[in-house]
């Protein structure tokens, strides 16, 4: 039958097309597809087309060759509509991407950049007060340990409500945490401020809430590097903060230093204000899943478990040296000003390791990554305790340690968004977490009780070397996909 051309008509809805959008004529044929080749033409300007709720939206037609336009007006419009409204980002908002990660890496680099200070404190400050070493460790150590437990409920925290209320308060129980050290005359109060609220406080206004909300806030394909960005930045803070300890410390004595340190996390509240809201927590591409079903699955997921264990190993290294490290080269004979440039170094250099990882964690398998990144520190450790010290081998070895640093955090945060998507990224990598600050409980703890007993601290540099090989042979196996999905069970 010839060919017949049909009146223009308004497209009628069906499953994949909202109703009420007006569509172009086009030349049709009998028994025949549509021929899109014969429709009005579409040049520049805008057609204005009517969406789901017979509001009028403006579609701006570029003018491409044909081939380049991925479908029809019609089309490009039901999609906008179809979309989830929080993965839209509002015109409007002055919480642009851009401010999300600045801000965020703001917070990163004070609240960690004075956390890592504290061990320029052990000294003076177990002088001051008449405490031994392991007084002084037992409350870092306490601190760790209960920034790990507070972590996995601040993350649920925020992956519900959102991580500018958690950073907010945080923030302001670590500075009245860090004040309060400074006042702290008995043992048992030291406890109380330096370990309980201190850490507390971390758990809140720690760089682990930022990543969970980079999870949230940032687009996929520029996660990794957002968060490699935010741990590079807080290691800054360190290379920022361990002078200025110091400075404090040498200016005005340990004390007035520790009430100018906290001073520095009260605008950690007003920053956070551009972290708020929830982001897209994946939109219908995520099963459905409650927080009881999201645990199971991640116990009972092996690399998870895996991840955790090698975690531990980090927070061992990590906790030992920033607490111990000054002490260690004050006993062989190498000054506290040094001793502050190497901690300050190792935080410079990480910021090149870390902002590397979470480059090279988007293009190589994060687990080879993570497994080298444990036996190179190993290997450092070795060379650290075999070759004299001197100050120039303590530079060069923090310089080392500083690019396997925190290096393991983006590769570390980024398998756990990997295995599970970002629903609960806070709570799940807040468990990681908590692996990660028992390691860095035993690593105070023991490099203050085994010195006491022995003197030395050789013995638990030697046990650093033993858990880092065990760390590169657990990553080793993880498996990098999603995690097989968990049936829901039966309402």
């Amino acid at each position: 039958m010839p060919a017949s051309r049909a009146p223009a008509a308004p497209l009628v809805a069906t499953e994949n097309q909202p109703p009420a959008i007006m569509a172009t004529s086009a030349t049709t044929t009998s028994k025949a597809p549509t021929d899109t080749s014969t429709s009005q033409p579409r040049g520049r300007g805008a057609a204005a087309t009517r969406g789901v709720a017979g509001a009028r939206v403006e579609v701006t037609a570029l003018g491409l060759p044909e081939r380049r336009r991925p479908g029809s007006v019609a089309t490009l419009v039901s999609a906008m509509a179809s979309s989830p409204p929080s993965s839209v980002p509002r015109a409007s908002s002055w919480r642009t991407p851009g401010v999300v990660i600045v801000t965020g890496c703001l917070i990163a680099l004070l609240t960690y950049g004075m956390r890592t200070s504290f061990g320029l404190f052990n000294e003076p400050l177990s002088l001051g007060r008449g405490f031994g070493r392991e007084i002084f460790a037992l409350a870092i150590a306490i601190q760790n340990l209960l920034w790990g437990i507070g972590q996995p409920v601040a993350g649920g925290i925020a992956d519900r409500y959102g991580a500018a209320r958690v950073l907010a308060v945080g923030g302001v129980v670590y500075a009245v945490g860090t004040v309060l050290m400074a006042v702290s005359t008995e043992p048992g109060v030291f406890y109380l401020t330096a370990g309980v609220l201190v850490g507390l406080g971390l758990s809140g206004a720690s760089f682990t809430i930022v990543l969970a909300a980079f999870a949230r806030l940032v687009d996929e394909d520029r996660r990794s590097w957002a968060m490699g960005l935010a741990t590079a930045t807080a290691s800054l803070g360190q290379f920022v903060f361990a002078p200025l300890g110091q400075a404090f410390i040498s200016a005005y004595g340990w004390q007035t230093a520790l009430v100018l340190l906290a001073a520095t996390v009260a605008v950690v509240p007003l920053l956070a204000t551009a972290l708020s809201g929830r982001g897209d927590a994946g939109g219908s591409a995520e099963p459905e899943l409650t927080l009881r079903q999201a645990l199971a699955q991640a116990f009972g997921h092996r690399s998870y478990l895996l991840l955790a264990a090698g975690f531990f190993v980090c927070g061992f290294h990590v906790a030992f040296i920033t607490t111990h490290l000054p002490a260690y080269l004050s006993d062989i004979g190498i000054g506290a000003a040094l001793a502050a440039w190497a901690l300050g170094l190792i935080g410079l250099f990480n910021v090149i390791g870390a902002y590397g990882a979470g480059i090279l964690g988007g293009r190589l398998s994060k687990r080879k990554l993570l497994s080298g990144i444990y036996l190179a520190r190993g290997v450092a450790i070795t060379a650290f305790l075999l070759v004299p010290a001197t100050p120039l081998t303590v530079l060069v070895f923090a310089a080392t340690m500083g690019v396997l640093w925190l290096s393991t955090v983006p590769l570390t945060s980024g398998l756990v968004a990997l295995f599970f998507g970002t629903r609960y990224v806070g709570t799940l990598f807040g468990f990681v977490f908590f692996s990660h600050q028992v390691g860095a409980f035993f690593g105070v703890y023991l490099g203050g009780a085994l010195y006491e007993r022995t003197g030395s601290y050789d013995l638990v540099w030697w046990m650093s070397v033993g858990l880092a090989l065990a760390a590169a042979a657990l990553h080793w196996p993880i498996v990098e996909r999603r995690a097989p999905l968990l049936t829901p069970s039966p309402a």
